[in-house]
């Protein structure tokens, strides 16, 4: 998949047995803190939040299982270059909206449903509440639902997670911590 529109659930996979391929890594320092980025022949698979020391090893060992390979550091990879650089203009506030290959190897064809939703209809600068997100998937009565879809998302910043906010004026949850959460809301 090219970009992050949506177009479908993702092609289904056969989770019995991983298929060999490649995966790239790289961790870069932006004003949240380290992000561990990675890719797969499919795109960009994973950005984890405060990557030092066993956030890295359990990225790397989660990447390991799935892709069944080694993951390689190699952030010349050209999805890992692009998304450096995308980051990089993100952080900087002069890209809006990403354009990167992602792969959603990482999470269920209902999470990749709701993280599309939320990337095609809510822009930078802009928050929904999980229970609206819930709504514009089609499961109105699964505010909860979105809420693990949020905390599962392989792909936060990219995918944004963080304009997803509790109802009546809360922050909600997020993986990389409130105070991660309340700076990308501050930077759109």
């Amino acid at each position: 998949m090219t970009g992050n529109t949506p177009t479908g659930d993702p092609p289904a996979r056969d989770t019995s047995a991983p298929a060999r391929e490649d995966v790239s890594w790289t961790v870069r320092e932006y004003p949240v803190g380290p992000l561990l980025l990675a890719a797969s022949g499919g795109g960009l698979v994973t950005v984890a939040f405060h990557a030092r020391g066993r956030v890295v090893e359990r990225a790397l060992d989660r990447l390991a299982d799935r892709f069944a390979a080694v993951p390689v550091k190699a952030p010349e990879q050209p999805v890992l270059a692009a998304a450096t650089r995308q980051l990089d203009e993100y952080f900087a506030g002069s890209l809006r909206s990403f354009d990167l290959p992602l792969d959603w190897a990482l999470v269920s064809a209902f999470h990749a449903r709701v993280l599309r939703t939320l990337t095609a209809t809510v822009p930078f600068g802009a928050v929904v509440e999980y229970g609206e997100l819930a709504r514009r998937v089609g499961e109105p009565g699964a505010a909860r639902a979105v809420g693990v879809a949020m905390g599962a998302n392989p792909l936060p910043v990219v995918v944004p997670c963080h304009r997803v906010v509790a109802s009546g004026g809360g922050i909600g949850g997020f993986s990389g911590g409130l105070e991660t959460k309340r700076a990308l809301l501050a930077l759109e």
